[in-house]
């Protein structure tokens, strides 16, 4: 697939035209909500669809130790709820980098509507040729981005090179277990040409190989999956899911696709996985 095909693949399968405008009616029209009182907190179960939601985010952030006024480079940003969480909790600077254009619109809406801007931003760009300067970076962050990328290696080796000296990458990622092959749809990919899961062991080498040493490893895959399974099935409830979730932005099959999540960690064919590494 070529690098643009790829891109348009990418986009058509999270982009959603209207997506903003959906959400500020959902919040305002279903839920009854003030939109100039609107939190982080409020946005996060549409905006932290990554396993486990903001309360991972939260604790992947203690393992990597964030503190105030650190530049942080959220790789895959998404709708911007884990940019703005960390912005909140701990006092950084974030700039979010993702390829779906739309996510990068809607992040900064949602951005500006929660008052948030003047601490969180967001570029359109990609991963593997991110447009910023060597060591413009404290941390390096990104949750279940990596599953859309094939040049893991090229991805770490960018991380690496936006890093300042003794910089952190911190990541929670989906990873290939020893069962194949994966049941799909799954939230990051309707059809298989669109997921790169490997497995841990050839994720460590390749992050040794970029040039990173690592300080945390967590398989937390047993720690989440009770809980995702909840979410999973309040998702495809016969009653529908919550207004603001993640159907928003997958469409109908959003509840086929956390079930199969849930199949895929019980089955071992993904492990989910928290990991702190330090630039060498």
């Amino acid at each position: 697939m070529s690098d643009k095909n790829y891109e348009n693949s990418l986009n058509t399968h999270y982009g959603r035209v209207g997506l903003g405008d959906r959400i500020l009616s959902v919040l305002r029209d279903e839920m009854g909500m003030d939109l100039d009182a609107i939190t982080t907190d409020d946005l996060s179960p549409v905006a932290e669809f990554h396993i486990g939601g903001q309360a991972a985010t939260l604790e992947l952030a203690q393992l990597a130790g964030m503190g105030a006024g650190m530049r942080v480079l959220d790789l895959g940003s998404g709708l911007g709820g884990p940019a703005r969480t960390l912005a909140q909790h701990y006092g950084c600077k974030i700039t979010g980098l993702d390829l779906t254009e739309e996510f990068c619109r809607v992040a900064t809406m949602l951005t500006e509507l929660c008052g948030m801007q003047d601490d969180v931003s967001f570029k359109h760009g990609n991963a593997l040729d991110m447009p910023f300067d060597g060591g413009a970076f404290d941390l390096v962050w990104t949750q279940q981005a990596g599953m859309n990328i094939e040049d893991k290696l090229r991805l770490y080796q960018e991380a690496h090179r936006v890093l300042a000296a003794g910089g952190r990458l911190v990541f929670q990622e989906v990873l290939c277990g020893p069962v194949t092959p994966l049941h799909l749809p799954v939230p990051w990919a309707r059809e298989a040409d669109l997921s790169f899961l490997l497995p841990p062991d050839d994720v460590r080498d390749l992050l040794e190989q970029a040039g990173f040493r690592e300080m945390v490893w967590r398989d937390v895959t047993a720690q989440y999956l009770d809980e995702y399974r909840k979410v999973a099935a309040r998702t495809a409830s016969p009653d529908g899911p919550p207004p603001l979730g993640v159907q928003l932005i997958l469409g109908p099959d959003a509840g086929q696709m956390r079930k199969n999540v849930v199949r895929n960690l019980d089955e071992q064919r993904i492990v989910l996985v928290q990991s702190v590494l330090k630039k060498s």
